[in-house]
């Protein structure tokens, strides 16, 4: 299996989390999250919006899209509920985390650690971390009284959230006043087979 990654990416992050904590080996090909120049001719017969992850599989099939992704090498294993109502939460906090918490942490995380230029994004910068706020305060509204994200147990819909919120100070976000996160991200990062975004 060949995993399409960049390192500092947080959603390639989920992918490599999980892939660790199956066991499941695979080897990578580096791409720049700041050069995207190559990808068309990296990655266009494979994925059509040039991003990654992207993964080929062993008999060659390529699969975009992180959660997908996590779905995909996820389904049937205690990361994915049996309940169709618990497997529609996790489905809901990932559509939440691709809507509402990925493209404002991880884009002012971008912008700042890694665009190289973070002069050039300080008019727009006010409005993402707003909106990123906005998301970690219905995170800890949820984790108030849960130990993980949906039933009580942890699973994709946690991988999915933790990538870009254990790194959100990077993008200038402040989780001093977030108890229920900051203890939840402990919760997650003691879990089997966990590995380190640097890992």
């Amino acid at each position: 299996m060949l995993l399409y990654n960049s390192a500092v990416s947080g959603n390639c992050y989920k992918v490599r989390l999980l892939l660790a904590q199956l066991g499941l080996e695979y080897q990578t090909v580096e791409l720049s999250v700041v050069d995207r120049s190559n990808r068309a001719d990296v990655l266009g017969e494979l994925n059509p919006g040039l991003r990654v992850p992207t993964v080929v599989l062993d008999d060659g099939r390529p699969l975009a899209e992180s959660n997908a992704i996590l779905w995909y090498f996820g389904d049937g294993t205690p990361f994915a509920p049996e309940d169709p109502y618990e497997r529609a939460q996790v489905l809901q906090w990932q559509f939440f985390e691709q809507y509402s918490h990925e493209p404002n942490i991880a884009v002012a995380r971008f912008w700042l650690a890694y665009s190289g230029t973070p002069e050039r994004f300080e008019a727009r910068l006010p409005t993402r971390m707003q909106a990123g706020y906005a998301a970690l305060d219905a995170m800890e509204r949820h984790l108030a009284s849960r130990t993980f994200f949906v039933g009580e147990r942890y699973s994709l819909a946690d991988i999915s959230l933790y990538a870009y919120t254990h790194v959100a100070h990077e993008g200038g976000f402040e989780l001093e006043p977030y108890p229920g996160i900051r203890t939840w991200l402990e919760r997650v990062a003691r879990q089997p087979g966990h590995i380190a975004i640097d890992a």
